[in-house]
């Protein structure tokens, strides 16, 4: 075999210019391949790790029975939340885990009545993670101490005509499904720029939750927050021997919608990388077809001293596959060069956060990753599509007459 390597090293570099045209061709394929799973990877921490922290966080943790009634927002209190609490934070992957009590209500003024997602929080633990909380336009966001105040998003107080001080009627759904109603008044205004998030949701304080809707002391859920996107299912696995009487579900159940656009874009990203490297090996294709017709009396040569059909078809699958390989390594060495480059200073994404809805979560820079979330399966399709671009001018090879071959001029 070592033979047979040397062999296709040398023929390869016969002409060095149509080899490093495509060995570079390759190698820029390889780096745009990088660098896109690092842009891609850094959007994904920079829109949808920011949807999760909106939307509830990575995990979420309730009593048995919450997910068959999810969609009437149950108030099943948590037994000995504290616990879960300690449990959670003992996991290494967890940036910040709070409780919460989530239920339905209505929010009044002279305007009108609008449906609203009340939530009762832990101000100081939803800080440092919640965008919702960092995003205050008006006002200031909530204190644990705060009784009979909310924090609403401007989608809402457009709709309700009210600013900060202004004066409402929210009125909840409580334990045993009795309403209780209170007049609050608006301390905080967020903005995301997703006018019907904003319109959706109403934050007070636990404490007012909980005493408004009959939890003393208790909460419905827990919500965590993970540094990294993709470590959910690890943490709850580690998670479920301590949490035996609770449900752990992730984002991905809850907001399938979610998943569905990250697995939408890898499908996407795959289909991109698979037309570009088809096209590369076009060009392989065409560089050893010439190598095997201006090389003729030379597989001739070879047929004559005794190589079978296989074995020249093995030489020249082997510069295929040399130039894929070495095409690769360098476009490693450039993806990760773009990717540092860029990952630190970042990508200024501002100007096009109206585009769309989530793109308002982009807060100013996109920062790449080193692009190396899909670099195994990259470089095995190289070889694939650079050794199947070899067969045929291998199988020419092969069944080229040496006692013709050699008389060939």
């Amino acid at each position: 075999m070592m033979l047979y390597l040397r062999l296709a090293w040398r023929n390869i570099w016969r002409h060095r210019r149509r080899t490093l045209i495509v060995v570079l061709s390759i190698g820029f394929t390889m780096g745009l391949l990088m660098f896109y799973d690092g842009l891609i990877a850094g959007f994904e921490d920079a829109i949808y790790g920011n949807a999760i922290k909106v939307l509830g966080g990575n995990i979420q943790i309730h009593a048995i029975g919450y997910q068959d009634k999810s969609a009437q927002t149950p108030l099943l209190p948590l037994a000995d939340d504290q616990a879960v609490l300690k449990a959670v934070l003992a996991q290494p992957e967890v940036a910040a885990a709070g409780r919460r009590i989530n239920t339905g209500g209505l929010a009044s003024n002279n305007e009108g009545s609008f449906a609203v997602q009340i939530t009762g929080i832990e101000p100081d633990k939803e800080l440092p993670v919640n965008l919702i909380a960092q995003h205050v336009s008006a006002g200031r966001f909530l204190s644990g101490e705060d009784q009979d105040v909310a924090y609403i998003g401007k989608g809402l107080a457009t709709a309700m005509g009210a600013s900060v001080g202004d004066r409402f009627t929210l009125a909840g759904k409580a334990t045993h499904n009795q309403m209780r109603q209170r007049t609050m008044t608006v301390v905080g205004i967020f903005d995301l720029g997703m006018t019907d998030l904003e319109k959706q949701t109403i934050y007070i304080s636990l404490a007012e939750a909980q005493d408004l809707y009959g939890l003393s002391g208790q909460s419905t859920e827990v919500a965590i927050s993970l540094k990294h996107i993709g470590g959910e299912f690890a943490v709850m696995d580690a998670l479920k021997p301590s949490l035996t009487g609770y449900e752990l579900t992730s984002w991905q159940t809850n907001f399938p919608e979610l998943e569905s656009a990250i697995n939408t874009k890898g499908a996407s990203m795959a289909m991109f990388g698979v037309i570009m490297m088809v096209i590369i090996g076009i060009g392989i294709l065409n560089l050893l077809l010439m190598a095997v017709y201006e090389r003729t009396r030379e597989i001739g040569l070879l047929g004559a001293l005794g190589l079978r059909p296989g074995q020249i078809s093995l030489l020249f699958i082997l510069e295929g596959a040399m130039m894929g390989l070495l095409g690769a390594g360098i476009g490693v060495v450039l993806g990760l060069l773009m990717n540092l480059a860029l990952g630190s200073v970042g990508m200024d994404f501002s100007a096009f956060t109206s585009m769309t809805a989530y793109m308002a979560l982009v807060s100013g820079k996109v920062y790449p990753t080193l692009g190396l979330e899909k670099l195994g399966s990259h470089v095995i399709m190289v070889v694939i599509i650079t050794v199947l671009a070899s067969l045929y001018p291998a199988w020419t090879a092969s069944h080229t007459e040496p006692a013709t071959a050699l008389h060939y001029v």
